[in-house]
């Protein structure tokens, strides 16, 4: 486990596995990183101290990271997309960062799945935790945005009710008038209309990015991956 991760902590760590198993450096013919500047800076990026020491060590950057980077700059284009992820930001800002708000979160959602279950249908308690991933996503990591409007959709009623409550019992004015306009956001035909073609967009370019980071991938069934995912958004652009 690495306790720093600057870029001559990690080469370090590589060199010494490589020797681990009696493999030399020079023998390094390709390198692949994300787009952070401890991977990839110029001067004393980790590609850069490994080609200093191997010339022939090529660096491309990560396919799957340059995926999420461009869904990122492409979804900013789009205003209304942009709207969205900007209110379910605000309302994981005031739900997600208060334990106590965090706890009525999972006790109005305890208390549904008990319904639930009482009504015979049938739940793990997976859901009891989806509350924890209410965390903002980050522009970097597109794929934990599919992850959050996954769990808001699962989470939304209970979501409704933390804020309504909010809206009528919080702390200060700031609060309530927050809380009770995110509501009214959350609650409108656009809001729910985003919600859920956003989750069957994220979904294919999720399963795309999953496949991607798989150690086992090669260059072939990748291009067919990339093909496939290519199609279904086509058929979702072309649908009526």
């Amino acid at each position: 486990m690495l306790k720093k991760t600057t870029s001559s902590s990690l080469q370090k760590a590589i060199y010494d596995l490589l020797l681990e198993h009696s493999l030399s450096p020079s023998q390094i013919r390709g390198q692949g990183y994300d787009g952070a500047s401890n991977m990839q800076g110029e001067i004393n990026g980790l590609k850069t101290l490994i080609l200093n020491d191997n010339p022939s060590a090529y660096c491309i950057h990560c396919f799957a990271h340059q995926l999420q980077l461009t869904l990122v700059a492409v979804a900013k284009k789009h205003c209304d997309v942009d709207q969205f992820f900007d209110i379910v930001a605000n309302v994981l800002k005031i739900v997600g960062s208060s334990f106590k708000h965090r706890d009525m979160l999972r006790e109005d959602q305890e208390k549904k799945l008990d319904e639930l279950q009482v009504l015979g249908e049938f739940h793990t308690g997976s859901e009891l935790n989806q509350e924890l991933e209410l965390q903002r996503p980050g522009d970097t990591r597109w794929g934990s945005h599919f992850k959050i409007v996954r769990n808001f959709i699962t989470l939304f009623s209970s979501i409704i009710n933390v804020l309504e409550f909010l809206a009528s019992e919080g702390e200060n004015y700031l609060e309530r008038s927050v809380a009770k306009s995110l509501v009214n956001d959350i609650r409108s035909f656009e809001f729910v209309h985003m919600m859920h073609l956003m989750l069957k967009l994220l979904a294919i370019t999720n399963d795309l990015n999953m496949a991607l980071q798989r150690k086992d991938q090669d260059i072939v069934n990748t291009m067919k991956l990339v093909g496939f995912a290519k199609r279904q958004l086509q058929g979702m652009r072309e649908s009526k």
